[in-house]
């Protein structure tokens, strides 16, 4: 069902695409005027506008059902039961104070001892 409604938004696609570049540039756009024409006078322009208007809300409408079918495929699962294995459990790990033991804060002022690295 997916990939019929798919289909059918990217025809829709097409033809919206298509449709809006047969209408003519009112505005100047792009530097390019008017002009005469197969699609030229109100009465196409008005029948243009209306195809557009109808295949742009069969656009949303296919837009809309894509995303509720992928709703409807992804509520059931989450990932972690796509992978296969459960999800990690919070460690709780005592809270280390400073100057015991691996510290990272720099010796004191009075410790004139080498610092050499461990691989611990």
């Amino acid at each position: 069902m997916e990939n019929v409604v798919l289909i059918i938004h990217l025809l829709l696609a097409l033809a919206l695409i298509g449709v809006v570049l047969m209408q003519r540039s009112e505005g100047g756009g792009l530097g390019m005027g008017g002009g005469g024409g197969a699609v030229s006078g109100r009465a196409a322009a008005t029948a243009l506008t209306r195809v557009t208007w109808i295949l742009a809300g069969a656009f949303i409408c296919t837009s809309i059902a894509l995303t509720v079918i992928a709703a409807n495929n992804s509520a059931s699962s989450s990932v972690f039961d796509r992978l296969g294995t459960s999800a990690p459990a919070a460690e709780e790990a005592a809270p280390t104070l400073p100057g015991a033991g691996d510290s990272l804060l720099p010796p004191s002022e009075g410790d004139n001892a080498p610092l050499v690295p461990r691989a611990d």
